[in-house]
């Protein structure tokens, strides 16, 4: 499988530049990142939620986990919550779920990006499949989603420790 054609299309026609990493298949962000040899931190993965009624995209790195009471406060919002796979499935059709790219516009979805994404030279993320994913500047993908961006997210706490 390739990258779905409506984010292909939509990186060429905004004349993006943007590296395709084909990778072997992987469900998790951490997989995804040992696959392409980056660090958790490197690679963003996505998250939808529903916000007081409204679609939200949040995009953190990997090795991280979604801080909810923070987006919510950032978000001016009192009820936050993950979207369930069934409604994934239906908001994005042409990706397999766990694969979804940080390009809410495409879908009518706002985006917000957690600080430590924005504050990278490039982002690394899934392109819509398992086996797929795009390198590209930060600063150009900023300027194709328009993201808002916030603290949001924080490390994984190891189970070592």
């Amino acid at each position: 499988m390739s990258i779905p054609q409506r984010i292909r299309d939509y990186l060429d026609s905004q004349k993006a530049l943007y590296e395709w990493l084909p990778h072997p298949q992987a469900f998790t962000a951490q997989e995804v990142a040992h696959a392409l040899h980056v660090s958790g931190k490197r690679l963003a993965k996505t998250v939808v939620l529903n916000a007081d009624g409204r679609l939200v995209m949040a995009v953190l790195p990997a090795s991280h986990r979604l801080t909810m009471s923070e987006l919510k406060a950032a978000l001016e919002v009192r009820h936050l919550e993950m979207l369930p796979e069934t409604e994934l499935a239906k908001l994005f059709p042409d990706c397999d779920l766990g694969a979804i790219p940080p390009f809410g516009n495409l879908y009518g979805i706002e985006v917000w990006v957690d600080a430590v994404v924005a504050e990278s030279g490039e982002i690394v993320f899934t392109a819509g499949t398992h086996v797929d994913a795009v390198r590209m500047k930060y600063s150009d993908y900023a300027e194709l989603a328009k993201p808002h961006v916030g603290r949001f997210s924080e490390i994984w706490a190891s189970k070592a420790a």
